[in-house]
């Protein structure tokens, strides 16, 4: 996504840098531990963090510009020189349209799409992959395994 909206090399390595080679400590009471390193995660209250998650928010609300322009998707209109077609505000995405199913078809291939660029899926949740199949013995191996233990 940054790649796209035009960061430098030595940006996106900077960032890198920042979220999967970092390191922390842990306060035990009132003393910190050792420092420790942490692998692949934004942590809760991290600086970098809004700022990601608004560039993230920019990609999928410029793919939604995009189906606007070239006529894949109508949005809803306010009058003659009015027309929204996605309101973001904090973590909530409102996507809304005509009610035709061109525009529905439109908003999955979007979802879908911004789904596999942004990498995030697979989750867990409950411990079963969002995303995976229910009825594929696969998906829930993991939870019989947890179960039986």
């Amino acid at each position: 996504m940054m790649i796209k909206m035009g960061f430098s090399e030595g940006w996106l390595k900077w960032i890198r840098t920042c979220i999967f080679q970092s390191s922390m400590s842990i306060l035990v009471n009132g003393s910190p531990t050792e420092d420790f390193n942490v692998r692949r995660c934004l942590r809760q209250g991290d600086p970098l963090s809004p700022f990601l998650f608004l560039i993230v928010a920019e990609g999928l609300a410029g793919m939604m510009r995009r189906a606007v322009e070239i006529g894949r998707f109508k949005g809803f209109h306010v009058n003659d020189n009015i027309q929204f077609q996605i309101l973001q505000f904090a973590d909530d995405t409102i996507l809304m349209g005509e009610g035709v199913w061109d525009n529905l078809r439109t908003i999955k291939v979007l979802l879908r799409s911004f789904e596999l660029v942004s990498d995030v899926i697979p989750f867990k949740f409950l411990g079963i992959p969002v995303g995976a199949n229910p009825r594929r013995r696969e998906t829930w191996k993991l939870v019989v395994e947890a179960m039986t233990k």
